[in-house]
């Protein structure tokens, strides 16, 4: 799959984690993006300061490490999010 750097596709990503256990933040702050856990709430934290690419970047990296549940996605973002999980990340 190839991969664009376009805000179309970026708010792809954000319907893939909207539709799971996930909940998508924009925070500003000094920190790394990623993922945590809190008080058993899936929570995806980005840095709202980055750049179009690397907000994609981010959410490709976290979503290729979580496990997202197939079977409570729409028919359109469980082909989107079998494609990316079959797709090697080149840097």
């Amino acid at each position: 799959m190839v991969i664009k750097y376009s805000k179309h596709f970026l708010n792809k990503l954000e319907d893939l984690i909207a539709e799971s256990e996930y909940i998508l933040r924009y925070e500003r702050g000094n920190f790394q993006s990623g993922w945590c856990l809190l008080k058993d709430t899936k929570v995806i934290v980005i840095n709202k300061f980055f750049a179009t690419d690397g907000k994609i970047n981010c959410l490709l990296d976290i979503i290729k490490s979580i496990a997202i549940d197939v079977d409570g996605l729409g028919e359109k973002n469980a082909k989107l999010y079998l494609e990316l999980s079959q797709t090697e990340l080149e840097l």
